[in-house]
């Protein structure tokens, strides 16, 4: 018997899965959300128990985009569950956003980093949304500026909402279903 080697601090689906490492199956709790229709969900757990994973398995599953990650569900409980579970995989748009780097010693260093992960964000959709030719010139420079980490405190202020819209237009020019 081969041993696996544990994921430790290793907090992406996808880099768990291709690399190998040893994963307990969580995947039916992709079924447990569809089930319970939460148009908001809370997940408190302690540290260390597996919230961003969790997030990152919803991400590869559920995300519409130029790339199939269903084989990374391969042999995994979830693909088991039925068709009116896997009618979802793949097509929504995912928006992403994790705070761990947030917990800093000064207010303004906070909210530096939250402007970071704001901008990972907004740079994992660009090519996407660029090639919707749904932004206005007004929008594609807030865009930019975000990305670019040169926006204002107004920019910030609405900044997923803004996205959202964006998100959604692309979503809506290409016929995806959501």
């Amino acid at each position: 018997m081969t041993w696996k080697p544990l994921p430790i601090g290793i907090d992406n689906f996808e880099k768990i899965i291709n690399g190998g490492y040893l994963y307990v199956d969580k995947t039916l709790f992709i079924k447990e959300l569809l089930d319970m229709k939460g148009e908001v969900n809370l997940f408190t757990r302690p540290r260390r128990f597996g919230k961003t994973l969790n997030l990152s398995m919803l991400r590869y599953f559920l995300e519409a985009g130029n790339y199939d990650h269903s084989h990374l569900f391969k042999g995994l409980k979830i693909m088991n569950a039925g068709s009116s579970y896997l009618i979802h995989m793949g097509k929504y748009p995912v928006i992403s956003l994790s705070l761990k780097s947030m917990k800093q010693p000064a207010f303004e260093l906070a909210f530096d980093m939250l402007k970071k992960a704001i901008r990972e964000e907004f740079k994992r959709h660009w090519e996407e949304i660029n090639a919707s030719k749904r932004l206005s010139k007004v929008d594609e420079d807030r865009y930019l500026r975000l990305c670019d980490l040169n926006g204002n405190q107004s920019d910030y202020a609405d900044a997923l909402r803004f996205f959202r819209v964006h998100v959604y237009l692309y979503r809506e020019k290409d016929n995806h279903s959501y």
